[in-house]
């Protein structure tokens, strides 16, 4: 019998014997049950609640034009409440396992490029107007519309490329991989652990980590991924209880002394609207807003794409359901973190590893988001997982994703060299948004070297002039004087 029953000849909300609850998020309908997405929940947050640690370490070591640095502690509490509040929203309003919290990249983007121009709430202001920016495109129906233009192998290309890249950031977080000093005498990138060979305890926990959920996945165990953090949490904590490691990274898994803190909000509010018009020139203001918001507006089309691609969520032309009402809360999302002063909040791709979990609906965001709620009280408890036991499921997850590889049509270099140049780019340079522009672009191009121009959508013609902006950005302000 299928999941969607008739009643009076008309579809019912729900399969017989189901509650409201399950109606409401059809978890039922899309194949799951409450414990896949509460573990689901669980599995997302814990491979993305470094950015409680993270997030403020980034914003909070830069200085304002003026000499001015965000306390700490209220920089928590503001990344806290707006991963809390947004991916609550994103699971009742948008009905998909998508977290929300402050963007890495946009807020370097903040501290290190805006803040030294301006004060931090006109800093901040620019990440609200790009947020209602981002919004007023939706409302339009451009960015949907963008969206949809894109090819359904394209499609597949850029859930791939997330895939290797997330598992590329797991092994990065981990330290598993490293970058080589500028000073080595080598033009090699990257090495193997700190040295060019592993060493050390944490990098056991991690490599013990993906073991142990490889493992469990090809046994195909319930809560595969999230047995691994949890375990290897609990490892790592007894390791470091007697060997008393002090290079775990951002958390270090030790039981603390204080487990309740008390929340700070002094920096909610704290953002004028306009006033960085005023401290630089307005081509500067619009250059930065126009690199927010592509780098935004392109980082959560891949996100959204590739979570709804993992979860078995696209339909027929590989569209994601209710695409406006996910797109308008990540819009939100950004405006909610400038006025909260904790930098763009937006889609996040460490999702995934809740829909490795089974998560399937918006009820595993209620999980999550509860946990960042519990979070602006139990921040010492909640951030002892190390990256190390956090980072297999990254991993694993990349793996899942990168099975959809076998979709594109590897024949025709009209889609397979874009497709190919979207997988590679993303890990390569570290961006889910590099990636993307450089599909774009080559489709663009082979399809008008082919005589087939007339077959590209309009809008990727423009999003793709958008593009060459993007990429050519440095020597465009120059020529502009702004630099």
């Amino acid at each position: 019998m299928s999941d969607t029953q008739k009643v009076d000849g008309r579809p019912s909300a729900g399969p017989p014997g189901a509650n409201s609850v399950d109606r409401f998020f059809k978890i039922t309908d899309r194949g799951s049950t409450f414990a896949r997405e509460i573990r689901g929940g669980f599995a997302t947050f814990f491979t993305m609640a470094y950015i409680l640690v993270l997030n403020p370490i980034i914003l909070g070591s830069a200085k304002d034009k003026f000499g001015n640095q965000l306390d700490g502690a209220e920089l928590v509490t503001a990344t806290a409440l707006v991963a809390a509040v947004m991916t609550i929203i994103m699971g009742v309003g948008g009905n998909l396992p998508l977290a929300l919290a402050a963007g890495l990249g946009l807020n370097a983007v903040v501290a290190f490029q805006i803040a030294p121009l301006m004060s931090w709430p006109d800093a901040m202001g620019l990440v609200v107007l790009e947020g209602l920016l981002i919004c007023v495109l939706v409302v339009t129906g451009l960015r949907e519309a963008v969206m949809h233009a894109i090819p359904q192998p394209l499609k597949q290309a850029i859930s791939v490329g997330i895939g290797l890249f997330i598992a590329f950031i797991g092994f990065v977080d981990a330290g598993f991989v490293t970058r080589i000093p500028d000073v080595a005498n080598t033009t090699v990138p990257v090495q193997l652990g700190a040295a060019g060979a592993l060493s050390g305890w944490p990098i056991l926990v991690f490599c013990l980590g993906v073991l142990l959920t490889i493992g469990l996945l090809a046994r195909k165990v319930k809560g595969a991924i999230l047995i691994s953090i949890l375990a290897m949490t609990v490892v790592a904590i007894v390791i470091n209880s007697v060997a008393d490691i002090k290079s775990w990274g951002l958390t270090v898994p030790k039981v603390p002394s204080d487990i309740v803190a008390t929340p700070a909000f002094g920096l909610l509010g704290e953002f004028d609207l306009f006033g960085a018009f005023g401290e630089t020139t307005v081509i500067t203001v619009v250059l930065l807003i126009f690199t927010l918001i592509l780098s935004d507006f392109f980082d959560t089309m891949g996100t959204v794409v590739g979570i709804s691609a993992e979860a078995g969520l696209l339909d027929e032309q590989g569209r994601v359901p209710g695409l406006g009402k996910v797109l308008l809360i990540d819009g939100a999302a950004a405006v909610a973190g400038g006025a909260a002063s904790s930098s763009s909040a937006t889609s996040y791709i460490e999702s995934a590893a809740g829909v490795g979990e089974g998560a399937r609906t918006g009820f595993a965001n209620l999980v999550t988001g509860g946990l960042f709620t519990c979070a602006l009280f139990f921040t010492p408890l909640l951030t002892i997982v190390p990256m190390q036991a956090a980072a297999p499921a990254l991993v694993a997850v990349g793996f899942l994703m990168m099975t959809q590889v076998k979709h594109i049509d590897w024949d025709r270099y009209e889609i397979a060299i874009p497709a190919f140049l979207t997988i590679a780019v993303m890990p390569f340079t570290y961006s889910i948004t590099n990636g993307i522009g450089a599909g774009f672009l080559a489709y663009v191009l082979i399809k008008t070297v082919l005589g087939k121009a007339k077959e590209v959508h309009w809008l990727l013609w423009g999003t793709s002039a958008l593009f060459l902006v993007y990429f050519a950005i440095d020597p465009i302000e120059q020529l502009l004087g702004v630099r």
